[in-house]
């Protein structure tokens, strides 16, 4: 962002390196005095020691603590921290930012310029693409799910997202929704299916430490390979595959899959639990 009195940048990947000062050169002479990190990843910040020694750095207070806990070099510590809201303003352009929670990891926050109505939110959706595989390497999946509707809920024309050459848009954000939720629709019926206990007693009982682990790696597969059946074949709700939609899938669902079948198993409600008693009903495991 250019303004009156110098330049706003966000993250450094070090993939760009000093082509971000480049990239800035190429449209205004005056230097960054400000310097956003998204969140602490090394892949979105590890060159940000590019914009030298002067800039003013504004982060979330955690994304600090976390760089002061692995300190590097390439990634300077912030100057400027926040809990929950921040509003920037340097040289008449104001950004707005915020901390939601944990999602993708700890201190990832939204940074949103509302006259121009552009978000940069990271690592949570793909657009145009299928998400880097277990769901970007995300923490809290459940969260990582909230988070893709919490970009909704911003009046936004692009959304910056941090992979991939292509800005977002709102219906291309949907789009992502809508794939995301086939993945947990499928895990769950995976989870259903699969995860009660009558489905592991062989497993569970048969002697052998090797035997237990082949097992339970064949079960956590097989409700993988059902999820990602289930999302390749479903029609979607323009009528095509999602093969046909998103780039990646058809390499990727199998990781999401996973993640998002554990994120079930982990994260969310369980149905029941068991009864003490000779017979009690099937559990979820």
């Amino acid at each position: 962002m250019v303004t009156d009195e110098g330049v706003i940048a966000i993250d450094a990947p070090p993939t760009l390196g000093e082509n971000m000062l480049a990239a800035i050169e190429e449209v205004t002479d005056k230097p960054v005095t400000h310097v956003i990190y998204s969140h602490w990843h090394t892949d979105h910040i590890g060159a940000a020691s590019v914009y030298g020694p002067d800039v003013e750095i504004v982060a979330h207070e955690i994304t600090k603590e976390l760089l002061e806990r692995f300190p590097d070099p390439c990634r300077p510590l912030p100057t400027i921290t926040f809990a929950k809201e921040y509003t920037l303003t340097v040289g008449g352009v104001t950004l707005e930012l915020s901390y939601k929670g944990e999602n993708h990891c700890p201190g990832n926050i939204f940074i949103y310029a509302p006259a121009q109505k552009v978000l940069t939110c990271i690592d949570i959706v793909s657009p145009g693409s299928a998400t880097f595989m277990h769901c970007d390497a995300s923490q809290n999946i459940t969260a990582w799910y909230e988070a893709q509707h919490q970009i909704m809920e911003y009046d936004f024309d692009f959304l910056v997202a941090g992979h991939h050459m292509k800005y977002g848009t709102p219906e291309l954000v949907k789009e992502s929704i809508e794939y995301f939720a086939d993945i947990l629709e499928g895990a769950q019926a995976a989870v259903d299916i699969y995860a009660r206990s009558d489905r592991l007693m062989d497993i569970v009982l048969e002697p052998g430490l090797d035997r237990f682990w082949v097992g339970t790696e064949n079960w956590i597969n097989s409700m993988v390979n059902y999820t990602t059946k289930y999302v390749l074949e479903k029609k979607t709700s323009n009528g095509k595959l999602w093969s046909e939609r998103l780039a990646g899938v058809t390499t990727q669902t199998k990781y999401h899959a996973y993640t998002v079948m554990e994120s079930i198993r982990i994260e969310r409600p369980n149905p029941s639990y068991r009864l003490r008693g000779e017979n009690p009903p099937p559990f979820q495991a």
